[in-house]
């Protein structure tokens, strides 16, 4: 059996491995492109900015280290041109051997996804980059380095736009990103951006939202960035505006083609024709929660892709089980996960759900150095099945997005989160686990012991006296004008006392910090036979929210 794999990288080399593994005797020639393989896509920022400091750090394997362990003939610089399917052949453009065919019994075909360059005028200019693989990589770094620019705009804030401006700012540019959207990072919601916003200006950068770039033009010894409205000065541009899945090959070849153009497969990864496969960021997906078709790129997915493909290839019938989408970021010192579905998602997809916004602690509060993590889940209605969830903090994100992401994979709800057991000592987390916490909150949700209201109701609640709205915060925390216009104050501890300054007969709309004191406020109140409401995520979300529509450069956060 003699297997061509078309692309050297995530799914590519996954696949490849895979095969050698399985099959001593199998005949395995892998082509790239280029001249790396097996090389770290997502760590290319990090060697930008200095973070990682050998280039050598970035290539997982070099030709030769995979030839010897794996005995694959793998030949760089080896550009697959045509597809014939008939004759079972690939035409190969070679930058030592020139132009030849080489045939095939099976072909996976992995060769990535492009970075999507607007078309306006200015895309091509020299000091305008794009990033995919390592030579952009060295190319930009030695722009840095040699050029010493002053100033970047990066185009797009999605995670390759933010990285490049965290990476940037590092080696000592300053930095604008331009977005079209409302927010960077589109895996998030809104509101769950708003503080990576704020964390952003902190660290210096600057956010231009909702605007698009229009043309790049040489000015002098500057760049004139044109916006959809204004412009901005800079000496070099990044474009990061996203990424298209590189199917030219595959068109060509008659294979079947979503609308975006990635390429169509069944859950053995198998193309519409039985003797090739597809793996990685050039493949259509089906999302794990809405069952939809879709396009997620992801370095994780491609690597179980590839080695799906392998296994099939060799008779063991492995399924690909669809893509979750769980990903993470580092934003300077903060970390930024999500998985599964956004509300955005959710909505647009019909499905029936609900949220809750909760605050926690990363480790016992009274420990030393604990940091506060946001946390916006998504769960259906009725099953109370945990759908997606959104974390922005700083220490202990990443393994409580990973708890999520099992629970969502494995159809947990809010009970099984709720009875979890996890790890617990007080430098590490605490009795009642963040992810706890969430399962209780949806719980005391579900069985009433809790209503919701939401930052974006806060506007529309009547000030006419027909309810009453409460703040049970400190003195201290209102304090400097940090409090919600027409809001009635009793500190949560004098409530109790205080109980008969309300009238019983209008539902009370309570708040706090976080949503915890507000909750024992409308417990309490509940037991003397108020109709309670509290404020999901408390002053600490709505603030954050309202700073960003308000004022932009408005800071207040305080992760502890």
């Amino acid at each position: 059996m003699k297997t061509v794999i078309v692309g050297g990288v995530a799914g590519g080399a996954s696949a490849a491995a895979r095969l050698r593994r399985l099959d001593e005797s199998a005949e395995i020639v892998m082509f790239e492109r280029g001249e790396y393989i097996s090389f770290a896509n997502c760590g290319l920022p990090y060697y930008i900015g200095g973070e990682i400091v050998k280039k050598s750090a970035l290539t997982l394997q070099t030709p030769q280290s995979f030839r010897s362990r794996f005995n694959v003939d793998v030949r760089v610089n080896s550009e697959v041109t045509a597809i014939d399917r008939a004759a079972k052949t690939v035409t190969v453009n070679s930058k030592e051997r020139g132009e030849y065919t080489e045939s095939y019994d099976k072909l996976i075909l992995s060769p990535g996804a492009a970075p999507i360059v607007p078309n306006m005028e200015g895309a091509d200019l020299d000091r305008v980059f794009t990033l995919r693989n390592i030579p952009d990589t060295i190319k930009i770094k030695e722009y840095v380095e040699e050029e010493f620019p002053g100033s970047a705009v990066v185009v797009g804030g999605g995670y390759i736009g933010v990285e490049m401006a965290e990476n940037l700012k590092k080696a000592g540019v300053e930095v604008t990103i331009v977005e079209l959207a409302d927010h960077v990072i589109a895996p998030l919601d809104y509101d769950m951006a708003c503080d990576v916003h704020r964390h952003l200006r902190e660290k210096g950068v600057t956010l231009i939202l909702q605007n698009g770039v229009q043309s790049i033009a040489e000015e002098g010894s500057k760049l004139k960035v044109t916006l959809s409205s204004g412009q901005v000065e800079t000496d070099m541009v990044i474009l990061a505006v996203g990424v298209r899945p590189d199917t030219a090959l595959a068109k060509e070849a008659g294979l079947t083609l979503n609308p975006r153009g990635a390429i169509v497969v069944d859950e053995h990864m198998l193309t519409s024709d039985p003797d090739i496969y597809a793996v990685g960021d050039a493949v259509e997906i089906t999302d794990f929660v809405t069952g939809q078709k879709g396009y997620i790129p992801l370095a994780g997915p491609a690597n179980k892709q590839g080695r799906i493909a392998a296994d099939n290839i060799c008779g063991i019938p492995s399924v690909y089980k669809n893509t979750q989408g769980s990903s993470i970021l580092k934003v300077f010192d903060m970390t930024v996960a999500t998985t599964g579905v956004n509300e955005r998602t959710a909505k647009a997809a019909g499905l029936n759900y609900d949220k809750v916004y909760t605050y926690s602690n990363s480790h016992a509060s009274y420990y030393p150095g604990s940091t506060g993590m946001s946390i916006k889940t998504i769960y259906e209605k009725g099953t109370v099945r945990i759908l997606g969830a959104q974390i922005v903090g700083f220490d202990g994100v990443d393994k409580r997005c990973d708890v999520l992401a099992t629970a969502i994979r494995a159809g947990m709800t809010a009970s099984d989160l709720c009875d979890l057991e996890l790890c617990y000592a007080p430098p590490f987390g605490s009795a009642k686990d963040p992810v706890n916490f969430v399962g209780y909150v949806i719980e005391n949700t579900l069985s009433g012991q809790v209503k919701n209201f939401f930052w974006d109701d806060v506007a529309s609640l009547p000030r006419d006296g027909s309810v009453t709205l409460l703040d049970v915060r400190t003195d201290s925390e209102r304090a400097n004008g940090q409090y919600i216009e027409g809001f009635l104050h009793i500190p949560v501890d004098e409530l109790r006392q205080r109980a008969g300054e309300l009238d019983k007969s209008k539902p009370v709309y309570i708040h706090c910090r976080t949503g915890l004191r507000s909750y024992v406020a409308c417990r309490m109140l509940a037991g003397m036979g108020f109709d309670c409401y509290n404020l999901s995520g408390g002053w600490r979300l709505y603030e954050s929210i309202l700073s960003e529509t308000k004022s932009p450069e408005h800071g207040c956060y305080d992760p502890n």
